[in-house]
């Protein structure tokens, strides 16, 4: 497989994954993430999992064409349902969303607490996927957003709370979101992407912002009828400016 049929979202995702981590690759389709992990020296152990048979038929022609039988291992599931404690360091979920991701992370809750990493690339809901993993004790270490083939992506990096090497980001993470302002901002918009100020999350939230103050503008002419939605308009709003009051300081 050449490494051009792999999107830029794909490598930008695999490329989160810690160097010598054992993969579960959840949703594989193809493989071509597995693949390209492997022949990138990046892990040397995936395990590909589709709940589809089609995919996973595909997957396993492609790993025998590129000769990684014996470091690809094909497993039809339903999310991780095959996949059992202490099998792998990383979980990786591109490509679906947000809810689905919380659903196949917490149906197999105990084998991914046993994880190292976790790398989410969620396709809606994002937030949904931030609280879950503070539920799950994971901490985000990195999140990126970038744009493929004219679409906005998300990419997460979480680790284990329980793992020595990210105490000084708990720590951090600790002192920023007690703040209530920073908690919610973190959950909606990504503590990294504001901190970095991620230029594509910038342009995505000054387009947002001028939009929903088209949107409230119109539904003013008719307050009354339309008081509930101009009240949570508002507050996405008002959610939004203070996000892009990290780009002034």
């Amino acid at each position: 497989m050449d490494n051009l049929r792999i999107s830029n979202r794909l490598k930008r995702v695999a490329s989160c994954v810690s160097k010598g981590n054992r993969v579960a690759d959840i949703g594989c389709d193809h493989a071509y993430t597995a693949i390209y992990l492997i022949k990138n020296k990046i892990s040397n152990r995936v395990i590909a999992m589709d709940i589809n048979k089609g995919p996973l038929e595909k997957a396993k022609v492609n790993i025998i064409a590129n000769k990684l039988e014996e470091n690809i291992e094909t497993r039809l599931s339903d999310g991780m349902d095959k996949l059992s404690k202490n099998e792998v360091d990383t979980i990786l979920i591109s490509g679906m969303g947000g809810r689905l991701i919380n659903k196949i992370l917490n149906n197999k809750i105990e084998v991914a607490k046993e994880c190292k990493q976790l790398v989410l690339q969620p396709q809606a809901e994002i937030f949904l996927v931030r609280k879950n993993l503070e539920d799950m004790g994971f901490v985000i270490v990195y999140e990126d957003m970038i744009i493929d083939d004219n679409k906005l992506y998300n990419i997460i990096d979480a680790r284990n709370s329980s793992e020595d090497s990210i105490n000084a980001i708990m720590q951090e993470d600790n002192v920023w979101l007690k703040n209530d302002l920073n908690r919610e901002l973190h959950y909606r918009f990504g503590k990294y992407l504001l901190k970095n100020k991620n230029i594509i999350l910038f342009e995505y939230l000054t387009k947002k912002s001028n939009k929903l103050e088209e949107i409230i503008h119109n539904l003013n002419s008719n307050k009354d009828k339309n008081i509930d939605r101009i009240k949570e308009l508002k507050e996405d709003l008002y959610y939004i400016r203070e996000g892009l009051r990290y780009y002034e300081m």
